[in-house]
């Protein structure tokens, strides 16, 4: 196969924040899925000084998609060079790095580069394939930009908040990890949940969109990619948030031992500040919109583990 199937492409911005910085962040991907909109998971399984094996779940174009890259870690040069070892269709290899240049001391410029060529070199797939890196490039040198400059604020107005929701059920993993898992059966197992639509075109991979009964009898829509790992664990981002979010990462755990299971929900949550008036008021406050999205979220999770307790102890 020649050079001349192989497309090269690069992206840039300029970030107001010091160069190390931001290798520092780029550098520690299993924090991905909060800097990046198109990254749901990652996960580090093979570590050493320069060298990294890691596994990434992720949206391409409205797709989910996984694959694994290795990364090759140099922070003298503020560099991180990837290729991916498992690609997913229709790529047949896609490589490339990340150069972080300072301009000054506070303000650096990002390239991220991308080779790859497409399964035969079909010129349906390789277009594809441009549109996707070319669009996730931008969202995540956006948000690399934006997550970054705004760290401050979001530091001294704390808009993150984080929390776990935990129940003992005398019964198997398995069986409440089916429960959860079966996700498009929840609307006749969980009363919050009045509509369900579950996609799983890969094994293991999710994308789930439900509508959610609230206390005052309302509804609203959310969607997620899920990354389902069997009996143990299954992790998820948000792609479509309610309105006091802007970002929305959890997963639900399940620990087996001598007495049963340990179930818990995970939640993390950054507040979407533009939309406090509107939702709770004029007088509203941060805390104010904390507190709300942490009993709503917290109620539905609750809920969850509870029918699920029921399910696994009634096949015990």
């Amino acid at each position: 196969m020649s050079n001349e199937n192989l497309r090269e492409v690069e992206h840039e911005i300029t970030v107001r924040a010091g160069a190390d910085e931001i290798y520092r962040l780029l550098a520690e991907c299993v924090n991905w899925p909060r800097l990046f909109p198109p990254t749901v998971y990652v996960d580090r399984t093979e570590i050493s000084a320069e060298e990294e094996r890691i596994r990434i779940w992720a949206t391409a174009n409205g797709e989910a998609k996984n694959w694994t890259s290795r990364r090759w870690l140099k922070p003298a040069e503020r560099r991180i060079d990837f290729r991916q070892e498992v690609s997913p269709p229709p790529v047949a290899s896609m490589g490339g790095g990340w150069i972080i240049e300072p301009l000054s001391e506070g303000e650096s410029r990002v390239r991220l580069l991308h080779d790859y060529r497409a399964i035969d070199d079909d010129p349906d797939s390789l277009k594809w394939i441009d549109e996707a890196v070319d669009t996730n490039s931008r969202k995540e040198l956006g948000a690399l930009k934006e997550n970054i400059e705004r760290a401050a604020v979001t530091a001294r107005e704390d808009l993150m908040l984080s929390f776990v929701d935990t129940v003992e059920i005398a019964g198997s993993a398995k069986d409440v990890y089916e429960f959860v898992n079966e996700a498009d059966r929840w609307t006749e197992r969980l009363p919050h949940v009045a509509r369900v639509s579950l996609q799983e075109d890969t094994p293991g991979l999710q994308v789930l969109e439900m509508d959610t009964r609230t206390k005052d009898g309302s509804t609203h829509t959310t969607k997620s990619v899920r990354v389902c790992f069997p009996n143990e664990k299954i992790v998820y981002k948000q792609t479509t948030l309610p309105a006091l979010m802007a970002l929305h990462t959890g997963y639900w755990e399940f620990v087996e031992h001598d007495d049963g299971v340990t179930a818990s929900s995970e939640h993390t949550v950054v507040i979407n500040t533009e939309n406090i008036a509107r939702i709770l008021g004029a007088d509203a406050t941060v805390a104010d919109a904390k507190k709300f999205v942490h009993n709503a979220l917290s109620t539905n999770s609750r809920a969850t583990l509870g029918h699920a307790k029921d399910y696994a102890e009634k096949r015990s």
